[in-house]
């Protein structure tokens, strides 16, 4: 593995787990909505990642990676689905979406489960940028000795 390729790898990675906080921010900011477009409250949406390059194809890997235009070992948000968890039933007969019984529907998002999955995703870019650091560092240091 080269010095370029542990760049490639990190950068998938960075794009993965900024796009992976984007959605725990979207879940967040919709925890209260109960009506949305589509009818009915939010959605709870995850973030579903596909890794490639497994060590024991990495040739044959990196060829059908580099043809399909994402670098050998790379991490990629391939969908954004929605939980099928049921939605929180409340009662609140004065609300503006309740029901004929006075139930309101709530997204069925946890906040603290939700703030979990945005450490992660924070902790995951920070060491995969200090992988980055750590590679142009390397980097630096192979040009410096050739001269």
């Amino acid at each position: 593995m080269g010095l370029f390729t542990t760049l490639e790898i990190s950068g998938s990675a960075l794009a993965a787990e900024r796009a992976r906080a984007e959605i725990v921010a979207s879940n967040l900011a919709n925890a209260e909505t109960t009506r949305t477009p589509d009818g009915g409250p939010f959605k709870r949406k995850m973030a579903v990642f596909s890794g490639s390059g497994g060590s024991a194809f990495r040739l044959l890997l990196a060829g059908y990676n580099r043809l399909a235009g994402r670098p050998a070992g790379s991490v990629r948000l391939v969908d954004v689905a929605e939980d099928k968890t049921p939605p929180v039933v409340r009662y609140e007969p004065g609300h503006p979406d309740a029901d004929a019984s006075g139930f309101v529907k709530y997204p069925n998002i946890n906040p603290i489960q939700e703030m979990v999955d945005l450490t992660g995703a924070v902790r995951a870019y920070q060491l995969n940028a200090s992988a980055v650091t750590a590679s142009k560092q390397m980097i630096q240091q192979s040009l410096d000795i050739l001269k």
